[in-house]
């Protein structure tokens, strides 16, 4: 799934997760503090990593380097200003909304 958030600068980053649980940590539409985006960002991205290793018996490596892109980017900002996400696509589906 893709994730685009807009920086406290205003620059775009698209960020890639192999699984849709981005879904299950941020909301499109949701601001956070840049402290607290890099948080749940780094979490999701970890699950879905390992659902890949469950399924495929490998870690995702497109998972670890979204990561490290998201810290590296984070780096720019104090950790209060906020970060919005954009977009998130694809939307969860209906039957796996709670």
């Amino acid at each position: 799934m893709s994730v685009v958030v807009r920086w406290p600068d205003g620059r775009e980053q698209d960020c890639y997760s192999p699984s849709l649980v981005m879904h299950d940590h941020l909301v499109e539409g949701g601001s956070y503090a840049v402290a607290d985006f890099v948080r749940r960002a780094t979490h999701a991205l970890e699950i879905a990593s390992d659902r890949v290793k469950a399924k495929y018996g490998f870690a995702c490596t497109s998972a670890a380097a979204t990561t490290e892109q998201i810290a590296r980017a984070a780096t720019a900002y104090s950790p209060g200003q906020l970060v919005e996400v954009v977009r998130m696509w694809p939307p969860m589906p209906p039957e796996e909304r709670s």
